[in-house]
């Protein structure tokens, strides 16, 4: 949970600094529960995919539909290219203007190509939040399943808390793989970026 946080927030920094948006750090929250905690991070990336969304359609309106399926596919001649990271560094705004063309179009196609990464990462999120257990602090899990018990103990039964165990193993059981997947990726774009920014100053 905490290293989804971390790469939330650094994909968010990575918009705020290339794209122009403004995106503020959101932060785990040990004393929240588990459901508080899914529904923060579930927020946000509903507002990154909101900004993704609005950046997209933007691409369409101004672009020829060929021209917009090569740039999804990254491959564009350099006339190409050159016209695409106008309409691109437009639609952006400033901070995309005083970046490099390269790895502003990078980003702009990565977030494209997979918008369904962070769907799926809302639904898991959402499956995590909705389990019997969600109700409690997300610090008690970090604690262990015995300060869980005491922690519920007088509240359900001991079957109960057994069958609510078991149905936030199986959440879990996506979660993880889930939640690996996401934050690789956002780590490879940043890195991806980062290797282009180097490599073009390296060259001038």
């Amino acid at each position: 949970m905490k290293n989804n946080f971390r790469a939330t927030n650094q994909l968010c920094e990575t918009l705020n600094k290339y794209l122009g948006l403004s995106f503020c750090p959101i932060a785990l929250n040990e004393k929240a529960t588990v459901k508080e905690n899914c529904d923060a991070i579930i927020e946000r990336i509903r507002e990154i995919q909101a900004e993704v969304e609005k950046i997209d359609e933007k691409l369409k309106e101004q672009l020829e539909p060929t021209l917009y399926e090569k740039l999804k596919n990254m491959s564009l001649s350099v006339p190409e290219f050159q016209l695409v990271s106008s309409v691109v560094h437009a639609t952006c705004g400033v901070a995309a203007i005083a970046a490099s063309a390269v790895y502003v179009v990078e980003l702009v196609v990565w977030l494209i190509q997979n918008t369904d990464i962070l769907a799926d990462m809302s639904e898991v999120f959402h499956k995590i939040a909705i389990v019997v257990l969600s109700s409690v602090a997300l610090g008690v899990f970090f604690a262990g399943i015995d300060m869980i018990a005491q922690a519920i103990i007088g509240s359900i039964e001991r079957n109960e808390l057994e069958s609510a165990l078991e149905e936030y193993d199986k959440a879990l059981e996506e979660f993880r793989p889930a939640s690996e997947k996401y934050q690789d990726h956002i780590t490879y774009v940043r890195i991806s970026i980062e290797i282009k920014k180097n490599t073009i100053n390296a060259a001038i």
